[in-house]
């Protein structure tokens, strides 16, 4: 009995999608961008002020901070949470805030100045991130207290921007975060939320996100923000642009000198 070969099967390529031409992906992206809705000239001033970011000093510690009179900002939250990415996509500028490849390595407030024409008149403030796990308890619990000390006595801190993964919402440590800070939200401290990463949830899921953290912060403002689809970015522009440059309120104790109107004469033309 003879044995056949035994036959090799013919192997099918699989149809490649087909590449839009350059001139319909760049008409596309063209048609994107016009669908998109014109910038206000407030926001062009918020991203065009965050756009002069420069790097100003690092410290591994709460003493060795510079002293400013400036409004200062700053943005915390956990390890992968989004800071770095934040402050780079609102500055439009790579890498002005860098992270390390290895959660929780970075344990340094580093300082970035603002300010037109070299005159610095605001400073950001990006916080080392913390719950990373594999963190040293020493270390955690080292970065615990310069935090705290951070935001109950840093003088010109006007505004804190807390980083939160929608998914995962407000944790513990947040939540810790807040009741630090409440104290100082009450005395006029501006705060404000943002659930990074927006792009990664559905409508009904990004709504659910919202209602549950603006429950968990007592009410305070929460937004949805995303570097990949720049949602949000104007308006978080905006919002620190505004901490930082707050409107001056009339002086009420100032007197209005008023000059009496002069004494009509009388007819026969005595005064």
């Amino acid at each position: 009995m003879s044995i056949s070969p035994r036959s090799t099967p013919v192997k099918t390529q699989k149809p490649t999608a087909k590449r839009a031409p350059p001139k319909e992906a760049a008409a596309k992206m063209a048609a994107a961008l016009a669908a998109q809705p014109p910038q206000s000239a407030e926001a062009k001033i918020a991203m065009g002020w965050l756009h002069t970011a420069k790097f100003l000093t690092t410290a591994p510690e709460l003493k060795h901070l510079p002293v400013y009179e400036f409004p200062e900002i700053a943005f915390v939250g956990r390890s992968n949470a989004g800071k770095s990415t934040c402050i780079n996509t609102l500055t439009q500028i790579n890498r002005l805030a860098f992270a390390s490849k290895t959660p929780g390595r970075t344990q340094s407030i580093n300082l970035f100045s603002l300010g037109k024409q070299g005159v610095t008149d605001a400073v950001l403030a990006d916080l080392p991130g913390y719950g990373y796990a594999a963190v040293p308890k020493a270390a955690k619990y080292r970065w615990q207290q310069v935090m705290g000390n951070y935001l109950q006595t840093r003088d010109n801190l006007k505004g804190v921007v807390l980083l939160c993964d929608p998914r995962l919402g407000l944790t513990e440590l947040d939540e810790i975060l807040l009741d630090v800070i409440r104290p100082r939200v009450e005395e006029g401290l501006k705060f404000l939320v943002l659930l990074t990463k927006s792009d990664k949830l559905n409508k009904t899921e990004a709504a659910k996100a919202l209602s549950i953290v603006r429950l968990q912060a007592g009410g305070g403002d929460v937004k949805l923000f995303s570097a990949l689809k720049r949602q949000g970015v104007e308006e978080v522009a905006q919002h620190l642009w505004q901490w930082a440059h707050p409107p001056v309120k009339p002086d009420k104790t100032a007197k209005v000198v008023t000059t009496p109107p002069p004494e009509e004469e009388s007819e026969s033309g005595e005064a």
